[in-house]
């Protein structure tokens, strides 16, 4: 790719997904009880080292949201060191599933409730998001559950959100919503300027120069230091050292760290591929991610990360649809973030400091929307009761449970549908005057024995019935039974039964 192209989309695409990852970084590092730096080392590791390895284009990895019950739960228990070991493990766990295939279990994940996911995420974001845009910023950044830590639930959150408004974080939140809604309109983008700074990092810079605005000329407007990025200073590059935690390697026998580690390979695996399908259902030119290098890849990472004192990381929905939404056409996009990150952190970690959450908190609202558009939803309604219940039911689960208990609700009704729909297309009856014809037009299990019943129930006596089994390769003793059975009933009914191509 040229470097024109590069940095036309890439690099900044990088910068909009780098906006959005700091926070969150932060947020869930927080929320874990680890170090703050933790969260933005994993970071840095899922965008560089994920972003390196994967072969996924536009997914983009990092500290997870999802994980956090988990993480603060094992860092309470085993402390902090311990806990990085079983990372350790975990990654290695994670990379010896990608040599096992296990990543083909993403495959089978159903459309709709992938859809339903990410329509979801986008919900839930605008929900959590409210409260940081009017400068009410007691929850983490990057919450994604309906339950939260402090006994409030998303919605309650809402509503006391505006109990606590700071009226300076609410102009920065509108004016940044505004700037991203109106920058990619087209005619402003037929000048250059708004074609070379992205929107969500030009919302960004003024909502930092109305708060220096505020300072100087409205008091009553500023947004103080709590409603602030929080970056931990590191004064020169060689103390970044001073930053790292290593593994207690001396728990190698403590059986607690090997369930801890089972555990996180589990759920990170599990919600990467299930991230890496929803990036793949929305990327523009439909390139398919191999799963099982993608669970090498986070193996790889996690390792590095309980190495060197970071959180385990998966692949993020929010990121990787931020990075789609950005216009990212390549992988380069998720390791220039990364990079990013790196540097800011090392070199202007004060400058971040003055970034207010209400215009981050704009940007993630926005992309949000676009996210749970009201035209997806019609759009999977018209594609009938199949795929939009199970779409549907998936948005509902996730928004008042979590990720993944949401998207196992939302695969338990998609599974539903799918064995209705067989039932039906396996045993076809069809009736011309007083003859009937029952086809058995695949392969028949005694899953579909109440479909057939119902099947012989339709037929009146004095009727003839033939059985055709020339469409089904395999028919279960418990179907062939059930043939019996209404053979043997037909006799006193008088009707006439014929099969074909079935022997019982």
């Amino acid at each position: 790719m040229k470097i024109k192209e590069y940095f036309k989309y890439d690099f900044t695409a990088a910068i909009v997904v780098f906006l959005i990852a700091l926070p969150l970084c932060l947020g869930i590092a927080l929320a874990s009880g680890a170090p703050l730096f933790a969260g933005i080392l994993s970071g840095i590791i899922g965008g560089i080292v994920v972003g390196a390895l994967s072969g996924s284009p536009l997914s983009v990895s990092g500290p997870a949201a999802g994980l956090t019950t988990i993480v603060l739960a094992a860092i309470l228990e085993l402390g902090y060191e311990t806990f990085l070991l079983a990372v350790v493990l975990a990654g290695l766990i994670q990379i010896i599933l990608g040599f096992l295939r296990a990543g083909s279990i993403g495959h089978f994940f159903p459309a709709g409730v992938l859809k339903g996911m990410l329509a979801a995420i986008g919900v839930i974001l605008i929900l959590k998001q409210i409260p940081h845009a009017v400068g009410y910023d007691v929850d983490f950044e990057g919450d994604e559950s309906f339950f939260q830590n402090d006994g409030q639930n998303t919605l309650s959150e809402l509503l006391s959100a505006w109990d606590y408004l700071t009226p300076g974080a609410l102009v920065v939140s509108a004016v940044s919503i505004f700037i991203l809604v109106i920058w990619n309109q087209a005619f402003l983008q037929r000048y250059a300027f708004f074609k070379v700074i992205p929107s969500a990092l030009a919302a960004v810079m003024a909502g930092v120069l109305l708060n220096v605005l505020f300072i100087q000329s409205v008091p009553y407007l500023v947004i103080t230091s709590k409603h602030l990025v929080s970056v931990p200073v590191i004064s020169e590059a060689t103390s970044i050292f001073n930053f790292l935690t290593f593994p207690d390697f001396g728990q190698f026998g403590n059986p607690q760290v090997y369930l801890t580690a089972l555990t996180l390979a589990a759920v990170a695996s599990i919600e990467t591929l299930l991230n890496i399908e929803a990036c793949d259902k929305v990327d523009p030119f439909r390139r398919i991610t191999p799963l099982n290098r993608e669970l090498k890849a986070q193996g790889v990472a996690n390792m590095i990360c309980g190495f060197i004192g970071g959180l385990p990381v998966t692949s993020v929905v929010v990121r990787g649809s931020a990075n789609i939404q950005a216009g990212a056409r390549t992988k380069a996009s998720t390791i220039t973030h990364g990079a990013i990150l790196l540097i800011s952190v090392l070199l202007i970690p004060r400058l971040l400091q003055h970034i207010p959450l209400a215009a981050l908190a704009g940007i993630l609202i926005v992309t949000g929307f676009k996210l749970t558009k009201p035209y997806i939803y019609s759009d999977m309604y018209r594609k009938g009761w199949n795929q939009f219940l199970p779409f549907v039911i998936t948005v509902i689960a996730i928004v008042f449970t979590n990720l993944l208990l949401g998207v196992f609700i939302g695969i338990l009704v998609a599974i539903f549908f799918i064995l209705k729909t067989n039932f039906k297309e396996s045993i076809i009856l069809v009736n011309n005057g007083n003859s009937y014809l029952l086809r058995l037009t695949k392969d028949v299990s005694f899953l579909n024995k109440a479909t057939l019943r119902n099947a012989f129930h339709k037929i009146p006596p004095n009727s003839q019935v033939v059985i055709d089994g020339s469409q089904s390769h395999f028919v279960d003793n418990d179907i062939k039974d059930a043939i019996e059975d209404f053979i043997e009933a037909s006799r006193g009914k008088n009707i006439r039964v014929e099969l074909k191509h079935l022997h019982l």
